[in-house]
C-alpha cells in the first residue's frame, strides 16, 4: 500500500475579471463564446467583486484534514479545480512528487451527473494514481444535516419577522436536457432525481416547514432546452398562491460563488421584488464543520476501499 491522500475537486473560478475569457474557454473545452456572453459574465463578476470559491474550498479542505486527523486518519487533503488554478493536473503532479500513490477522490458536487461529476472523474482516471472516486453523496446524512443547520434558524427568524410560516424554495444548478437524456446502452442520468432527493431529505429534517418547492436555477442561454422548472416560474407560482416572502436554499452548491452571490442575491432577488415577493436565503455551507465531517466520512470510506484492494 502506497502513501495515501484525499483529493477534493471543484469547478474553479477566475481571480480577476480580465481572466474570465480564458476561464470560459476552459469551461467550454476551447469553444469560443459570443462576445456579449463573455461581457455579461464579466458584468456579473464586477457586481459581486470576485468569486470566493477557491479560498472557501481550500478552507473546506483544511477542515476535512482536521476531521480526519481527529479520528486517527492522518492523511493530507489536496484541493484542485477543473477550470482554473490550481488545476487538477498540476495538483496531481504535486501529489505524485509528494510520494502519494493512492487517493480517495471526491467532487464537491453532491449530486451525480455525467456532465459534471463524470468530467471530474475522467480528469483523474489518467492521473497515474490509484484512486477511489465517490460518484454521489446526495443523501449523506451529514450533508443533509449541514443544510438543515443553516435552514432551520433562518426559517425561524424569517417566519417570526413575517408573523407566519414562510415557504421554502430549494434549487440546484440546471443542465441541458440533452446531457442527461438516456442513450442506448447507458443508464439513466441520476442528477435530477438526486437533486430533488436532497431537497426532500433537508425538508424532512425541518418538519415545521409547511410547504416547499424545488426548481433548477442558472439555465444557460444555448444548447437547447435546460432542466426546469425555472426559479422565475416557481417564484411566480409562489406569488400567485398569496405568499409575500420566500426562503431560498440552494442544495446543489456547497459554498458562495457567482451562482449564489449574483444569480440569487442580485438577479432572483430583483425578480422577486418585481412580483412583490421578499426573497431571503440562509448562509451558505462554506466552512460548516458538519459539512467537513460529511466529506471526511466519505473520504475515510474511500481510503478503506483502497486498503481492501
Amino acid at each position: 500500500m502506497g502513501k495515501q491522500a484525499v483529493l477534493l475537486l471543484a469547478h474553479g473560478s477566475p481571480d480577476t475579471i480580465e481572466q474570465i475569457p480564458e476561464y470560459l474557454r476552459n469551461v467550454t473545452g476551447g469553444r469560443q463564446l459570443p462576445r456579449e456572453v463573455v461581457e455579461e459574465i464579466q458584468r456579473r463578476y464586477a457586481l459581486i467583486g470576485r468569486s470566493p470559491l477557491t479560498e472557501i474550498t481550500q478552507e473546506q479542505g483544511r477542515l476535512v484534514e482536521a476531521e480526519l486527523a481527529a479520528v486517527g486518519e492522518r492523511v493530507p487533503v489536496y484541493v484542485a479545480m477543473r477550470n482554473w488554478h490550481p488545476y487538477i493536473a498540476d495538483v496531481v503532479s504535486r501529489m505524485r512528487a509528494d510520494g502519494v500513490e493512492d487517493a480517495a477522490v471526491l467532487c464537491l458536487a453532491p449530486q451525480n451527473s455525467r456532465t459534471s461529476v463524470g468530467l471530474y472523474r475522467r480528469a483523474v482516471e489518467t492521473s497515474g494514481l490509484r484512486i477511489d472516486f465517490t460518484e454521489s453523496w446526495a443523501d449523506h446524512p451529514l450533508l443533509i444535516e449541514a443544510f438543515a443547520e443553516r435552514l432551520r434558524p433562518a426559517w425561524n427568524k424569517l417566519s417570526d419577522e413575517t408573523g407566519a410560516p414562510v415557504p421554502v424554495l430549494f434549487t440546484a444548478h440546471s443542465v441541458p436536457v440533452r446531457t442527461i437524456q438516456v442513450s442506448e446502452g447507458q443508464p439513466a442520468d441520476p442528477y435530477a432525481d438526486e437533486a430533488r432527493r436532497t431537497a426532500e431529505l433537508v425538508a424532512s429534517r425541518v418538519p415545521e416547514i409547511p410547504q416547499w418547492r424545488f426548481a433548477f436555477q442558472s439555465q444557460g442561454a444555448s444548447g437547447g432546452p435546460w432542466l426546469g422548472p425555472t426559479v422565475e416560474q416557481t417564484l411566480e407560482s409562489i406569488a400567485a398562491s398569496g405568499a409575500k416572502t420566500v426562503l431560498f436554499q440552494p442544495i446543489g452548491f456547497l459554498c458562495d460563488h457567482v451562482e449564489i452571490l449574483y444569480d440569487i442575491d442580485i438577479f432572483f432577488r430583483e425578480f422577486a421584488i418585481k412580483i412583490n415577493v421578499r426573497l431571503e436565503r440562509p448562509e451558505s455551507l462554506n466552512a460548516s464543520v458538519t459539512l467537513a465531517r460529511a466529506i471526511a466520512d466519505l473520504a475515510r470510506q474511500g481510503l478503506t476501499r483502497l486498503n481492501s484492494l
